[in-house]
């Protein structure tokens, strides 16, 4: 079974099988000094008969603290590829960066800030450092668990129509409530690490699937391969996070190939009205009110971070 911890505002804690959780007893402040505290995490694993505490009765906070490093991966599926016009077959570990800011908890609201018009969802598989990834390293399947300690649900929060014609994501996907984490962070041992092609993402906004994809045979670029590019050039440290890309499904489309070519041949600003007045009429952007729900999970629940339920409102 994962070792799987939670988090309140007041303590950590380890959850157990029966759905009830045990606080540990560590001093630890941030994730990082939780995720060394082995000995605390361990003595709460191995504690039998100790009264557990539901998880219902618990009000979960992020278990990824903050300030942290926030690292995402640009397109990474290839159902989202094709989503987007891009040829999977050529797409790379390309990497942006997101204000540690922006992270909230698994419950919080996604607040829209007043300007934004075009409000899109990403859930993502989020992978925490364990350990230190320094510029140049190498990282191998073997000793992946080395830096990296386990899993999170993440939603990739975007704002389109401040990405898009400004072509670049930091403050589009930056503003705060727009990295929803948690409930859980899953730690995986080294078997465990062998079943990540088999989480299935999914998420549903009023109810409706949107998304539903599994990795394997859909993500392009893996975990070992995204960090031996990064480490060419960003370090990470324990506690921080590297969101791995979104399956197909999300609000936002490219518009088919013809159209994408005439569409080179206008004017930035006629380009841009046009497509966002497009946009507009899309049901699929988020609106005041939507519940967004998110779970990442193997079919089988082994491995089950949990489930994150966020309501978007507007600002």
């Amino acid at each position: 079974m994962t070792t799987t911890i939670l988090r309140t505002a007041d303590r950590w804690w380890l959850l157990r099988a029966d759905d009830t959780a045990v606080a540990i007893d560590t001093d630890a402040v941030t994730t990082g000094d939780l995720l060394a505290d082995t000995a605390a995490v361990a003595e709460a694993a191995a504690a039998e008969g100790t009264q557990g505490t539901a998880i219902g009765d618990l009000e979960l906070i992020s278990p990824i603290t903050t300030p942290c490093r926030v690292v995402a991966q640009m397109v990474n599926y290839a159902s989202h590829a094709r989503d987007s016009n891009i040829d999977p077959g050529r797409v790379q570990a390309t990497f942006f960066r997101k204000a540690s800011g922006s992270v909230v908890g698994p419950f919080d609201d996604i607040v829209k800030p007043t300007h934004v018009r075009l409000l899109d969802y990403e859930v993502e598989i989020g992978l925490v450092a364990g350990g230190e990834l320094t510029v140049g390293a190498t990282v191998t399947a073997d000793d992946l668990g080395d830096v990296i300690a386990g899993v999170v649900i993440t939603n990739d929060v975007s704002a389109r129509d401040v990405q898009l014609p400004k072509t670049q994501f930091y403050e589009a996907k930056s503003y705060p409530t727009f990295t929803p984490i948690g409930p859980r962070l899953v730690l995986l041992d080294h078997e465990e690490w062998r079943r990540f092609d088999q989480l299935r993402l999914q998420l549903w906004v009023n109810g409706e699937r949107r998304q539903d994809g599994h990795v394997g045979g859909d993500m392009i670029v893996d975990p070992v391969s995204a960090l031996n590019v990064l480490a060419g050039f960003q370090r990470l440290a324990p506690g921080d996070v590297l969101l791995t890309g979104t399956p197909g499904g999300t609000a936002l489309s490219a518009p088919p190939k013809p159209i994408e070519m005439i569409g080179a041949l206008i004017p930035p600003h006629v380009k841009w009205k046009q497509f966002f007045a497009r946009q507009a009429s899309n049901p699929k952007y988020l609106r005041d009110g939507d519940v967004v729900e998110v779970r990442i999970a193997t079919d089988d629940g082994s491995i089950d971070l949990g489930r994150q339920r966020c309501t978007v409102r507007y600002a």
